[in-house]
């Protein structure tokens, strides 16, 4: 469960937008559009902990560390950072009570679950942006958080990466996890997703994901 109350984030007392008011119960897939600057990041990073709000409150259902998963854009990486694909992968372990042997199992299959098996030893300077985008996405499959924040997880991924992707969201849901996901596709998420908060700097509004694409009446504001 995800609940603001009254919640307003931004730059040191520059707010994005009016304070929000949202609950998300556990298990919900929830879409987050809006223009490119409006504040969508930040809210994840918010709600990651990685980021202090401005304003308001924010309760989870779920403890921030090891409760709560964040998938960061590929821009935020160093690339020549001398690591392996199967070593960035394997991050996603963090705070597991597996042993070594179960790790191991786990990790070769969520690498095959991905398409990566063949990719384990290469360093990630040495892949293309759909492999990192798979091997950052494997890396999330391998926590056990509640609670998944999605920052554009489709970036550079080819169709088949995108059938994996949302082959997966569907199975995060169907685990009872609660899911905020950050997308341009608005044609994508219309087809998939039931609600969506759209932010802008006039204010915040959750609804069904097709009124807020305009395929039905406008709805009313709630922050």
């Amino acid at each position: 469960m995800i609940r603001c109350q009254h919640l307003q984030w931004g730059p040191s007392g520059q707010p994005l937008t009016p304070p929000l008011d949202l609950q998300l119960p556990s298990g919900s897939l929830t879409g987050l559009i809006g223009s490119n600057g409006c504040g969508k990041s930040s809210l994840l990073k918010v709600i990651a902990g990685l980021q202090r709000p401005l304003h308001g409150r924010l309760e989870l259902g779920v403890p921030r560390l090891g409760g709560v998963a964040y998938l960061v854009q590929q821009q935020a990486l160093d690339r020549q950072f001398p690591i392996s694909l199967q070593s960035l992968v394997s991050a996603g372990f963090w705070r597991s009570p597996l042993n070594r042997r179960q790790r191991q199992a786990r990790l070769q299959q969520v690498l095959s679950d991905w398409g990566l098996l063949d990719l384990q030893r290469q360093p990630l300077q040495a892949l293309s942006g759909g492999e990192l985008q798979r091997a950052l996405l494997a890396r999330l499959s391998l926590t056990d958080a509640r609670v998944l924040l999605l920052d554009e997880p489709e970036a550079a991924l080819d169709d088949h990466g995108q059938a994996l992707l949302w082959q997966h969201i569907q199975r995060w849901q169907a685990e009872g996890r609660t899911q905020l996901l950050v997308s341009h596709d608005l044609g994508s998420l219309g087809r998939r997703l039931d609600n969506a908060l759209q932010v802008s700097r006039s204010g915040c509004r959750f609804a069904p994901i097709r009124q807020l694409i305009g395929q039905r009446p406008p709805l009313e504001q709630v922050a």
